[in-house]
């Protein structure tokens, strides 16, 4: 198994490997580029659904998803669908899953099964890096602060989704979520610093009014936001990518319309932050 790089702050790829075939020394190999890197891409695997599971559980326990469908038979996978009729797709803003859970998911192992002909790329920010980018001061504040994180406002009844083409497909709208963080964690394998806090889930800063908390906010989105804390993930039938949702962001593209792009998604349960 070699390791390439994707971008300077977030990404490798992983070549010359069969998750299949894998053996407890490339799985260790491949946790620690993950700890390390925030997000370890393979090309072309030939899993089954069981395989797929399978290779989820050599990482941790599975949580499973409230919101997405589940793929027929197996409850352990979500499907991330967007058929060739549908003009929004799930995740197409900056986001980290499962912030508004007490203890937020580990990360997650997305298999594409159907993907467009082009478009339906994904982005990857490192948060380790722009929390690094930020000056003295601003990081001592952001240690002091705690950042409370929600769902509501995406899946519940009239959330964001609900207005939406995606709605049909969607299930948990009754769920309530609110989890209280710190915006500034450590990972929990390489101790680096990583700013928490994402577009899509946090709703304020603890002890602080939304208008009050949304000047700063805004602004360590933007710094997230720079290219140059990115990687670009470009889909084939077979790719499979892992990430950590404690170090990265994430951006689904939705460029691809009238096309069909099918993804099975595995959710790894994580431990509280610190």
């Amino acid at each position: 198994m070699k390791l390439e790089p994707l971008s300077k702050h977030v990404g490798v790829e992983a070549t010359d490997v069969d998750l299949n075939r894998l053996d407890d020394a490339g799985i260790d190999r491949m946790k620690t580029a993950l700890a390390e890197h925030g997000v370890v891409f393979v090309r072309d695997q030939q899993l089954t659904p069981e395989q797929h599971i399978a290779f989820a559980r050599r990482w941790g326990t599975i949580d499973i998803n409230n919101y997405f469908p589940a793929n027929g038979g197996h409850p352990e996978i979500a499907e991330v669908r967007k058929s060739e009729t549908q003009t929004t797709n799930i995740g197409g803003g900056w986001h980290t899953d499962h912030s508004y859970d007490q203890v937020p998911a580990m990360g997650s192992v997305l298999l594409a099964r159907e993907t467009p002909p082009t478009g339906g790329d994904t982005l990857f920010a490192g948060m380790s890096a722009a929390f690094d980018a930020l000056s003295p001061g601003l990081k001592d504040t952001l240690r002091s602060l705690r950042a409370v994180h929600s769902a509501d406002h995406i899946y519940s009844q009239d959330g964001v989704y609900a207005k939406t083409d995606q709605a049909a497909d969607l299930k948990g709208h009754d769920i309530r979520t609110r989890a209280v963080h710190p915006a500034v964690i450590r990972h929990p394998a390489t101790g680096r610093e990583i700013l928490y806090v994402n577009p899509a889930f946090t709703l304020h800063f603890e002890g602080w009014t939304r208008e009050e908390s949304m000047p700063l906010l805004a602004y360590l989105y933007g710094v997230g936001m720079r290219d140059e804390f990115h990687c670009r993930i470009q889909w084939t039938p077979g790719s499979l990518a892992i990430w950590d949702n404690r170090s990265t962001w994430h951006y689904a593209m939705n460029d691809y319309h009238g096309h069909r792009r099918l993804m099975h998604r595995i959710t790894i349960s994580g431990e509280p932050l610190h």
